[in-house]
Order: C-alpha cells, then structure tokens, then sequence
C-alpha cells in the first residue's frame, strides 16, 4: 500500500494494532528521481503480510523510527542510513553497522562512485 510519509506514524499505529507485529523487512529502492521506502510485515496468526511503500524525495531523505513498535527494525534503519542516507529520526545508536568509511557516499544508491577511494574510520 503506498501512503504519504506524513501518514506513516498513524498507519504504523494501525498495523500494529490489526496484528501486523512481526517486521519481516525495511528496505529502499533507488529511482534517482524518488526514493521509495519499502515496509514489509507479517500477521503470525492469519500468516499475512502487508506493504508499505513511502516515495521520498532525494533532497529531503528522512523517516521516522518505528523501533518503539518492532525491535528489529534497529538493525534495517541503520543499513538505511549507512547504504541509502536515509536519515532515521528518533534513532539513538549512531555508530556505522556495516562498514568502516567516511560516510560520503552511499553505496547502495545509484549516484555512487564504485572506483573512488573512500577514507576508512580505523
């Protein structure tokens, strides 16, 4: 289901509370023009999954933490922002998940320079 980001909070509510409480995945998809965020989780008892699609502008990456309602999602925001620079507001742990580099760049986004020598954080 695709919905504005603006909803996002409310529609997280609502999935939590139909019984969507297993987060099977959060991933993005790179457009170059948009961003698309993609939300995938699973109701145990009816074995359902729901989708939640947020396209975000590539001037204006952000997205609201949903860790107060899934725990794991701790791990998939921080490849969000280490991979794709997507901003994940309310997060606490700052520290890279991945890899060890400066940060500039993103390498699962398009635009990314895969021959550039990136400085390393040792």
């Amino acid at each position: 289901m695709k919905i504005e980001r603006n909803k996002f909070a409310d529609s997280i509510f609502e999935m939590h509370e139909k019984g969507f409480t297993y987060l099977v995945k959060i991933t993005a998809v790179d457009y170059q023009k948009y961003l698309e965020m993609v939300y995938i989780f699973r109701n145990l008892e009816s074995i359902e999954e729901n989708t939640l699609e947020i396209d975000l502008d590539p001037s204006d990456l952000w997205m609201p933490s949903i860790t107060n309602y899934y725990k794991a999602a701790d791990w998939y925001e921080r490849e969000l922002q280490e991979m794709f620079g997507v901003e994940i507001k309310g997060r606490n742990a700052k520290r890279l998940l991945l890899e060890k580099w400066d940060g500039k760049g993103f390498p699962l986004r398009k635009n990314f320079e895969w021959n550039k020598q990136y400085e390393t954080m040792e």
